[in-house]
């Protein structure tokens, strides 16, 4: 007969610790039928499971999207002005972004554009937004890094929403002598693999690699026919100087005596 407990010899998932039978029947005899044990393993197994998503560091890790307790993820902030914040600080943490780079993910995300302008106005507030600033750093880094020229760099900073004047301020620091010393790194870097080429196919090559780092006409033909004659010259005297040094391999009028 079963115990006043009301729990009956299956009722192991909301009672037995574990997932392990309730005990209910005074009868030693009585046990559980042959189908429940695999039942009782799949309870413990899942059991256990639950126990080690609890140790862990959330439902990221545990794979349970578990959204009941202290340990559910933090829902996403529910006004626009929050959402508009977060979205921006987060673009921010990686590098820095102009306004508007910043105003384009926000219209994406389809924050009003009022609420939109009210952050970034605050955010221009306290510095975390300073399209001066970017373009200055901007054009530091890609003028030394990749040599481009001033007109290629303004027009990359057109393309990120800078405007005109902060852009024509930040390629105004840019030196014209370093311009032409950054042309000439670039123009010698690549003057090897044109060796051996005719002199005005050289020219056309180099010319035309400068003009799209946006080095005007003028500037990269004359650094570029400068630097190739310059090439031709050496290389011509290294070919001299290799030539004199070959042996006459038999050539010559006293070889050709002993020859004789």
């Amino acid at each position: 007969m079963t115990s006043d407990s009301g729990w009956g010899p299956r009722d192991w998932s909301s009672n037995g610790a574990g997932g392990t039978w309730t005990e209910s029947l005074s009868d030693t005899a009585a046990a559980p039928e042959p189908t429940a044990e695999p039942e009782a393993a799949a309870v413990r197994q899942t059991t256990r499971r639950s126990r080690r998503a609890e140790r862990s560091d959330g439902p990221e890790r545990s794979g349970i999207d578990d959204t009941r307790g202290a340990g559910a993820a933090p829902e996403a902030p529910s006004d626009p002005a929050s959402r508009a914040r977060d979205i921006c600080l987060r673009m921010l943490t990686g590098s820095a972004r102009t306004r508007r780079q910043l105003a384009d993910a926000l219209r994406r995300k389809e924050i009003p554009d009022e609420v939109a302008e009210a952050v970034l106005d605050r955010l221009e507030e306290v510095g975390l937004v300073d399209d001066a600033a970017y373009a200055r750093s901007w054009v530091e880094q890609r003028q030394r890094n990749r040599g481009l020229a001033r007109r290629a760099l303004a027009g990359e900073l057109r393309a990120k929403g800078v405007d005109s004047a902060l852009v024509a301020q930040a390629v105004a620091d840019v030196d014209p002598d370093d311009e032409e010393a950054a042309a000439r790194r670039l123009v010698e870097r690549k003057l090897r693999s044109t060796q051996g080429l005719d002199r005005q196919v050289r020219i056309r090559r180099l010319a035309g690699m400068l003009a799209r780092r946006g080095y005007p006409e003028g500037l990269a033909l004359r650094v570029v026919r400068s630097m190739v004659d310059e090439s031709m010259v050496d290389e011509f005297m290294v070919d001299e100087a290799e030539a004199e040094s070959w042996p006459d391999a038999g050539f010559g009028s006293d070889h050709g005596e002993d020859a004789g």
